[in-house]
Formats: structure tokens, C-alpha cells, sequence
């Protein structure tokens, strides 16, 4: 029925039903569910997308925009709906010595290539770039920058919007400021982002990274609190790591620059517990440490964790209570509950360069990313580990914190109330405004 909805349609993409097509669209990275669609647009262009919205309202057929799928629990799936993949629109439009824009299916690893051609880089990037810039945008995008510089929705200039009634809108913190605010973060549900202008820095040319090691989380967390008030590394991470021996807590930090102006080492590791024989100082090109997860991407592909099931929690927690969260999720953690090559990450952000009101914050200064990098194996571990991000929510909640939903814990409309609090009624107000049909994906209810 679908095929027949929209064959008087003449697209520049096209509209797909086949089994391959759906069964690629009904997964994510995650792998965890499966919800087929019932037809695929690959849209080659903008008007297709202003095409299609009306048609699918008028059938009721619910409509998912998906750019690299790298959810993990089905968030740019739409079972018996459509799925519109926006890969194909990845031109750069326009690119100046402080801003560029592009289309939404561009992945920033693209984008960066084309950038670095003119000396440029976007303020925030994630720390794996095989991710499309509007997936990103519509969730929020945390990178190494984000102590500084806030998430990727808080650096962002302009939008260009297709709503529910096929309209191609633009919009802007001074320009249907409703609308910009509510697809920034809003997984999609108020329009499909087809097109972003992004403010850009010069880039630098060279990068001084730095690893150490600590026997303990409080020296991690203790050096990294010191290092995000003194501001002397442009990237701020860290890892726990699981060895022969137990876990092990790396700090993992970089300082940016531009010969023939260089960092000095010493003042770099001074006061940060730097051991010279078990810890690293490496210099890397500004693109190579960029895509430095390609190495990783590629050992996981040699060991099949990339292409196995990925229950990856992300928790955003107070400052204030993130010793005791950590304490209680560490004292019965084994390898076993995160995989074979699994982590967590840990880092630091100040809140003042956050500014995205569906990008949920707690309350506070300071706030912690928690992630969880599990792989599972088989669909048996991987519900077990869901079951384990979820008792990991429930605390975080319990001390003020919050979650960065593109992960694996299962929400209920209660969470999501919970979630978004004096954010909701802004929202309400824009789907209201720009899908009154709900055409698009209420994640929200």
C-alpha cells in the first residue's frame, strides 16, 4: 500500500520496500531492537522530504528521519512508518572563514576533511565522527570540547527545516526561535533537519596529548576537577578501564596548537601525578587525532564487537553527587558487565557554555558524562546489560541526575516528564504548532 501512496510522487531519490532496504532501517548500532518500517525514502534532495510529509500525513503513516542510525535502542527506527534516510544530502553549500553550511546527512568526518582544507574546524566534535550532523543535532553531541565549548546544538547558527506540512522552513535563534529550539535535541519529532550552519575556529595544526594512569577513581576525579578550573587542556576525557589486575582510571587530555607557538610538557603534566614510565605524552596532527577511533573501529571489526549488540548507557550526573554514584556503580562491576572491549568514559563539563533547553542538564556548575561502552554478544547479555543501565538511571535520578537519551535505557512517559520538566511545555507548544498530526516520532509523551 505504501509504494502506492506515494507513486504519483516524482522524487529525486527513491522510495524503496524491499526486504533489504526495511530490515537495514528496522536496526540501529545498538542492535538491540528491530521495528521494520514499511517503505524507506532515500531522499536525494530536500524537495523530496517537502514531498513526502504531506502524503504520509494524509495516510497516517508515522515518519523517522535517520541519518547513521547510531542509536542504540531504536531511536531512528519507525515500525510499519516511514523511514526517511537523508545519507545521500551530504553537499556543503557554503563554507567562510567563520561558518559553514551543509546538509544533514554530511558525517562530521566529512565535514572536518572539507574544513581542514581551509584551516577551519567546527567548535565541538564527537569523539567518533562516523556520525551524521543532523543525527547529532537532534540529540545534542557531546565531544572532548564540550568543557569549553558546550555541546554540538550549542553551536549552531541557523536551520533549515522540513515541518510536518512539507515546508521548508528556516529558522534561527532570532528566526522561529520555537522551532530551531525544538528540533535542536528534540530527536526529530518537531521537523526533519535538513541542513545546518555551523560556526567555525581555526583549526590548529598539532595536538600534545596526554595519558596517565591512576590506581583510583578519587585521584581521576580530583585531577580532572582541578584540571577543568585551571582551563590548561583544550580536550578534558577520561576512561576506567578494566586490566588483568582490576580497573584502572585514565586521564586523557590534550592541548592544541600551531607551530612555532608549542606547549611546554613540563607545565602541561605539572600537578596532575604524571610518571614518565607508565604514562604517555604523544604530538599527533589535528586530523589524526581527530579520527584517532578509526584504529579502534577497525580492531573492533577484526573481533566482531562492532557489528555485535551495543547497550551503551549515557548518564549526565552532578558534581556534587558523582563520587557517591560512582562508588556504588563500581563496588560489583566485573569485565563481564561491560564486554570484552568495554569501558567507561568519564569527564567533566561546566555548565555554563550549555544553552540547548531540550539538552537536559542537572542542577549545578559542574556536571559528569557517564558512559557505558558495553558489547554483548548474544541478545540474552545484551537485555541483562538494559536491565543494568536502567538500575543505573534509577540512581543517577535519585541524586539529581540526568540522561543523554541516544542510549539503551528504556524510558517510560513518567521518565520523560520527569526528563524534560519546565522544558515540556515549550515543546508541547512547537509540536503543536509545526505536527499537529503527530506525524513525527513523540518520543516525549
Amino acid at each position: 500500500m505504501t509504494s502506492n501512496v506515494f507513486s504519483h510522487l516524482r522524487l529525486d531519490g527513491t522510495m524503496v520496500t524491499d526486504p533489504a532496504a526495511t530490515a537495514l532501517a528496522a536496526a540501529d548500532f545498538g542492535g538491540i531492537v528491530n521495528r521494520p518500517p514499511r517503505a524507506v525514502l532515500r531522499a536525494g534532495s530536500t524537495a523530496d522530504i517537502e514531498a513526502v510529509l504531506p502524503v504520509a500525513a494524509a495516510n497516517n503513516i508515522a515518519v523517522v528521519p535517520r541519518g547513521c542510525g547510531h542509536t542504540s535502542l531504536g531511536q531512528a527506527q519507525a515500525l510499519d512508518g516511514l523511514v526517511i534516510d537523508l545519507t545521500a544530502l551530504t553537499e556543503v553549500h557554503d563554507l567562510t572563514e567563520d561558518e559553514v553550511t551543509v546538509d544533514a546527512g554530511a558525517t562530521w568526518n566529512s565535514l572536518l576533511a572539507r574544513t581542514l582544507q581551509h584551516g577551519l574546524t567546527p567548535r565541538v566534535l564527537t569523539d567518533y565522527l562516523g556520525l551524521s550532523v543532523g543525527g547529532t543535532l537532534s540529540a545534542g553531541g557531546i565531544g572532548g570540547t564540550s568543557h569549553r565549548c558546550g555541546v554540538q546544538t550549542d553551536n549552531v547558527l541557523a536551520l533549515d527545516v522540513v515541518t510536518a506540512d512539507g515546508i521548508l522552513r528556516h529558522c534561527s535563534p532570532s528566526e522561529l526561535p520555537d522551532l530551531f529550539h525544538a528540533v535542536l535535541g528534540g530527536f526529530g519529532q518537531c521537523g526533519v533537519i535538513v541542513r545546518a550552519t555551523l560556526p567555525l575556529i581555526p583549526a590548529p595544526a598539532r595536538v600534545r596529548r596526554v595519558k596517565v594512569y591512576y590506581p583510583t577513581i578519587d585521584e581521576l576525579l580530583a585531577c580532572q576537577r582541578r584540571l577543568l578550573a585551571d582551563g590548561r587542556f583544550d580536550f578534558l576525557q577520561g576512561e576506567i578501564l578494566p586490566t588483568p589486575d582490576g580497573w584502572v582510571y585514565m586521564l586523557d587530555v590534550a592541548s592544541y596548537y600551531t607551530p612555532p607557538h608549542e606547549p611546554d610538557d613540563d607545565v602541561l603534566v605539572a600537578g596532575i601525578g604524571f610518571v614518565a614510565a607508565r604514562d604517555k605524552i604523544e604530538d599527533l596532527g589535528y586530523w589524526e587525532f581527530a579520527t584517532r577511533l578509526n584504529e579502534t573501529v577497525t580492531y573492533l571489526e577484526g573481533t566482531g564487537e562492532w557489528q555485535a549488540l551495543h547497550p551503551w548507557p549515557n548518564l549526565l550526573l552532578p558534581d556534587a553527587k558523582l563520587d557517591a554514584f560512582m562508588s556504588e556503580v563500581m563496588a560489583d562491576l566485573e569485565q563481564a558487565d561491560l564486554g570484552a572491549s568495554g569501558l567507561i568514559l568519564i569527564y567533566p563539563m561546566t555548565t555554563a557554555a550549555f544553552g540547548t533547553p531540550l539538552f537536559r542538564l542537572p542542577e549545578g556548575s559542574t556536571v559528569y558524562l557517564v558512559a557505558g561502552l558495553r558489547f554483548a554478544m548474544d541478545a540474552a547479555k545484551a537485555q541483562e546489560m538494559v536491565a543494568g543501565n536502567r538500575r543505573w538511571y534509577d540512581t543517577a535520578v535519585s541524586v539529581g541526575g540526568t540522561s543523554y537519551p541516544t542510549g539503551a535505557i528504556p524510558f517510560t512517559s513518567a521518565d520523560w516528564t520527569r526528563h524534560l520538566g519546565t522544558a515540556q511545555a515549550a515543546l508541547a507548544e512547537a509540536k503543536a504548532r509545526y505536527d499537529p498530526s503527530n506525524l513525527l516520532p513523540r518520543r516525549f509523551a
